[in-house]
């Protein structure tokens, strides 16, 4: 469990316990679901809102907050802007974050297109394959250039995190260089799990893990609908 600092009231705060792995987790949802509100102009939310949002109980997400502090007065809720501010910080989004892409087949150029990730911060200034076919092309305008000159790159340009979209047989190997090129953020769709250094830090991503939770709940509603429908007869 990770140990975590943020700022609050303009001070460095560092938390003297260990967060859990799951409210960590739960913090990029509270992110996202703040941003919502405040696009919708909402300045103020409470515990019980946010866990409608969240599918937790109130009590979770009054304890989560705990964690860091609290942020909140009784009865009179979260200010929506300080409120994301305040986890923005202790998500690190409050600087920017340099992103190379190795692998630009369907997955790689679709997560080069999205947008979202500049807005949070996350923007991506390199583009790495080894397809001869794809050198030259541009995505966004940035040109993807051969795998063979991602030292270079990395040697000129700071580089906080490579995302990884190669096919799993190589994703060892690329996720090596890029460790070994200091890299210390990876993001790896390669659909295997991969073991870093401990100065580096990894995010493994399993699309599929996604689909077959998916499938669970699907299977899970249906037959308490089917069960519902014999007990109506």
């Amino acid at each position: 469990m990770p140990e975590i600092s943020w700022m609050l009231g303009g001070k460095t705060v560092t938390c003297d316990k260990k967060v859990s792995n799951a409210v960590i987790r739960r913090l990029p949802k509270y992110y996202r679901y703040l941003s919502a509100l405040q696009q919708m102009k909402i300045s103020r939310v409470s515990s019980t809102d946010l866990s409608r949002r969240m599918g937790i109980t109130p009590s979770q997400v009054r304890q989560d907050f705990f964690n860091f502090g609290g942020f909140g007065l009784q009865g009179y809720g979260y200010d929506v802007a300080s409120l994301l501010q305040e986890i923005g910080r202790i998500l690190g989004l409050d600087h920017i974050y340099n992103m190379v892409l190795i692998g630009a087949g369907n997955l790689g150029q679709a997560l080069a297109k999205h947008s979202s990730f500049e807005k949070r911060g996350f923007q991506v200034t390199g583009i790495f394959d080894a397809n001869p076919h794809l050198i030259g092309k541009q995505i966004k305008e940035i040109e993807i250039m051969h795998y063979d000159q991602l030292g270079d790159f990395v040697k000129q340009n700071p580089v906080d995190i490579a995302v990884i979209t190669v096919p799993r047989i190589y994703a060892r190997d690329v996720v090596q260089r890029a460790v070994d090129l200091g890299i210390k953020g990876i993001w790896n769709f390669a659909s295997v799990e991969l073991d870093v250094p401990e100065d580096v830090s990894i995010e493994n991503i399993h699309l599929s893990e996604s689909l077959m939770t998916l499938a669970y709940e699907m299977k899970q509603k249906k037959e308490k609908n089917f069960k519902k429908g014999k007990a109506s007869q």
